[in-house]
This record gives structure tokens, sequence and C-alpha cells, in this order.
């Protein structure tokens, strides 16, 4: 086992560590590293997700009932809890409250869940995968733009580059239009009607798909470099919640529901992945806090190779 999860987060901090080593050495900037990332979300990630959700059977598909409410559960659930807390017992700024809940309840799975979960799960990990990035893209990434939007229109440095207007839905429908929430879905009803891919196509979608987990963890090292990180209390309590407590109520959850050992330890595992850098992306956008959030994403990064190891040994327990 002590084998499987170093061979499992190995590759993640070496990968961090060489994109970092990138950006300190100038080969790469901050801008180069978002249109890294971009590349990933419009191509890699969609064509990775499509062709491993095709190759998992329908039955396993089915069976992932149990699987999808957990981790909804804990992404969704837990968003608007680390929202109200941070807004009304810290009394942070709703823009500022926003960016920590999706730090907290967002995980990186279609960055580091890729190489943990594909080695640790094989194409069964596409279901996870998937499950947590629709989540991401039309529940939490929508709810903060709207939070940050609200935020920035009531400040004035930052109003002008706010989009005026936007709700939920209209944020939900722009999502909807992302790669990376249709081709899972559409790959979903695929293997719902009994249909499947050609073993040559999937092998061609592939190919540029299992670039996504080393481009985009390279890409977040770039961005890492570029932005100072810092040690508070805050960022403390965000990483301590990302890569302790959702973990350990994911784990509870799953126990009191009767999981079984396999789609428990997926979904404590999904959830032990550190905070995605979507966060950090939004952050430095509307420049609202934007050393902490990257802070948050150093941190829960570099511990999870401890706090993830922990949780894939004691699910296999």
């Amino acid at each position: 086992m002590s084998s499987t999860i170093v061979e499992a987060l190995l590759p993640i901090v070496v990968t961090l560590l060489l994109g970092y080593l990138a950006g300190w050495d100038r080969n790469f900037s901050g801008d180069q590293a978002a249109i890294l990332n971009r590349m990933v979300m419009l191509y890699a990630l969609p064509l990775n997700l499509f062709a491993g959700i095709m190759a998992t059977p329908r039955d396993q598909v089915l069976s992932a009932g149990p699987l999808l409410f957990v981790i909804t559960l804990g992404m969704v659930g837990s968003y608007g809890v680390v929202l109200g807390f941070a807004r009304y017992l810290f009394h942070r700024p709703i823009g500022v409250a926003a960016l920590e809940a999706l730090a907290i309840s967002g995980p990186a799975v279609p960055f580091v869940g890729v190489p943990v979960l594909g080695h640790i799960f094989g194409p069964a990990s596409a279901v996870p995968i998937a499950i947590a990035s629709l989540l991401m893209n039309l529940v939490q990434v929508p709810l903060t733009l709207i939070f940050l939007v609200a935020g920035a229109q009531a400040t004035d440095d930052t109003a002008a580059n706010a989009p005026k207007g936007g709700n939920f839905v209209d944020y939900g429908v722009h999502a909807c239009k992302e790669p990376v929430v249709w081709a899972p879905l559409a790959a979903l009803l695929l293997v719902l009607c009994g249909l499947s891919l050609p073993h040559a196509l999937r092998g061609s979608l592939t190919l540029l798909g299992q670039s996504t987990g080393g481009v985009a963890l390279f890409a977040s090292g770039i961005i890492l470099f570029s932005r100072q990180v810092m040690w508070d209390g805050q960022v403390f309590r965000a990483v301590f919640a990302k890569n302790v407590l959702m973990p350990a109520i994911t784990w509870g959850t799953a126990l009191v529901l009767g999981l079984s050992p396999a789609l428990r330890q997926e979904s404590v595992v999904t959830m032990a992945i550190p905070t995605a850098s979507i966060a950090v992306m939004l952050a430095v956008q509307y420049r609202v806090a934007e050393r902490e959030m990257a802070s948050v994403l150093f941190f829960t990064t570099m511990l999870s190779v401890l706090t993830m190891g922990a949780f894939i040994w004691l699910t296999s327990l």
C-alpha cells in the first residue's frame, strides 16, 4: 500500500516543483500558465472525461448513485456551510467568503484527480472525476461568480471590471456550453443508452486527454510561483478544513450510508484532493484575496502528500 501511495502522489509533487522552477527561471509567466490551463479545460480534460466514461461499463455507471450523493453533499453542502461561516461568523466580504467556500469545498479533481484517482481506481475513476467536475462547473463556479460580481459592484475600484447583472441561471447556461461540462454529460447519456466507442477511436481521444494531469499541475506550479504565499490564521483554517475536515466528514457520511469499501474510498480520496486552481484564477481576475487563495492552493497541495496519503491508507484498511 505504501508503494501505491508513493506512486500516486510523488508525480504530483515532482510536476508541481517543475512548474514552480519554470516560473522561477522565467521560462513561463502567470499569463502563460493561464493559457495552459485553458488548453486543459477546453480540450485535454473534456476528451479525457469523455473517453473515460465511455470506457466505463453501464452497470458501473448505474451503481454510482450513492457516490453521486456523497460527493454532492460534500461539495455543495460544504460550500453553503463555509460561505455562511465566513460571511456571518468571521464577517468577511461576500466575494472573499465565496472564494474561501470554493477553495475549501472544491477539490482539484480535474487536475490532481486524473493522476491520483486514475492510478488507484483505473478506468472507474472517470465517474468521480466527472461528478466533481460537473458540480464545480455547474454549481460552485456560477455561485462564486455571482457573489464576486455582487462584491465587485459594491467596490469602486473593481466595479468597472465586473460584468453587469447575471444570475445563477445565466452562469449555469454559460457553464453548460463549456466542453468540460457537456462532454461528460454526452458520454454519460451514450453509456446509459448502451453505446460504446471503438477501441481505435477511444485511443485517439485519450492521446491528448492523457496530458491533462501533467499540464494542469505544471501550470499550477507556475501560478504558485507568480503569487507570494503567506501563512496566517485564515489560511490555516482553510487548509485544515480542506485537507482534514472535508475528507473526514465525507468518510463519516459514507459509513452512515453504508457505502461499499470501494465507493467509500473513492468518495473520501476525491474530497481529500487539494484546492482547485480556479479559486486563484477568479481571485486574480477580480483582484480579491489573491495572496490568500494562492497560499491556500500552495499549502493544501504540498500538505496533501501527507493528508491524502493518510486517507488512502486508512480507507484501504
